[in-house]
């Protein structure tokens, strides 16, 4: 077999490199920019299914999109684009078509107990299930974040929510 044949040879290389270089700036910075939003992505979503109960990168997918709307909706001001500037490109695409966003109610004050009922719903799961999903997205979410921010969206949640938000010991 031909060195050129073999995948991830220095030929092979050189070839894409080739190719790549007839490319003009704007579009190589794109593609550059678009497989670095593809692997944050992807780390999340591995992360996310390392620490919870998912079977699937799309279970996972849901689960993050649904807390995290969840959490949007608890969140009052300017917490939530603070929060959303530090996560996956690809997360915050997801979150702009969230239907609560689109056409839900404003953030709102609200418990621990709606958290998991709006969680469960979401992805189809008895709310007592919820609680592990929640923590596990939490935990991703913060894994992405500044401590400060964390610490910030600690500080807006009441005490049934920020229980689930906090790390483990």
């Amino acid at each position: 077999m031909a060195s050129q044949d073999i995948p991830g040879s220095q030929q092979q290389a050189e070839r894409a490199t080739r190719h790549t270089a007839d490319l003009p700036l704007d579009e190589r910075r794109r593609m550059r920019h678009e497989s670095r939003t593809s692997q944050t992505y992807k780390a999340f979503l591995k992360y996310l299914r390392d620490v919870g109960p998912f079977q699937s990168e799309q279970a996972a997918q849901d689960a993050a999109v649904s807390v995290l709307c969840a959490l949007e909706q608890r969140i009052l001001g300017e917490e939530s684009n603070d929060m959303e500037a530090q996560l996956p490109q690809k997360l915050r695409e997801l979150l702009v078509r969230c239907e609560r966003h689109e056409s839900g109610p404003p953030p709102r004050k609200f418990g621990r107990g709606e958290m998991l009922e709006m969680v469960a719903d979401d992805i189809g799961v008895k709310p007592e299930s919820a609680e592990p999903i929640i923590r596990a997205v939490f935990s991703a979410i913060q894994a992405q974040i500044s401590d400060g921010e964390s610490d910030d969206i600690g500080g807006e949640l009441p005490t049934d929510i920020r229980d689930l938000w906090a790390r483990p010991a």
